[in-house]
């Protein structure tokens, strides 16, 4: 595990680290549409890469897939859903859930967009 982290706002750390959640519509990264790849905002895993997403109009970031390894899965404390973590960093990102037929991997990954960084194609390939 990563033992070093990266500096966070304390509404972030609420998202990441106390499992609080940003409110629908409000992230960054909901709607956005470029190519490149979102990592973990406390400690920079790489966690979904563009073609991943899609859009699913719940009101937060939505994937399909993810990047093999970096997603950890563990039963939310509500009994019902499933929390998704940062394999890296144990980093609260959302829930993850099952057959709703809304693509063909019929998963969806709802994710906070406070949980993550955006790096565009082109800063990747600097």
């Amino acid at each position: 595990m990563n033992n070093k982290f990266n500096e966070l706002s304390t509404e972030e750390a609420r998202v990441i680290q106390d499992k609080g959640t940003e409110r629908p519509f409000t992230g960054l990264y909901n709607d956005n549409n470029e190519g490149g790849l979102y990592i973990c905002k406390q400690c920079d895993s790489p966690l979904y890469k563009s073609e991943h997403k899609f859009q699913s109009t719940c009101g937060w970031p939505s994937f399909d897939d993810e990047i093999e390894g970096s997603i950890k899965r563990i039963p939310d404390s509500d009994g019902r859903r499933t929390e998704i973590v940062c394999a890296s960093c144990d980093g609260h990102l959302g829930h993850v859930f099952h057959g709703e037929q809304l693509t063909d991997n019929n998963i969806r990954h709802c994710v906070n967009s406070i949980s993550m960084n955006f790096v565009s194609v082109e800063d990747l390939n600097k």
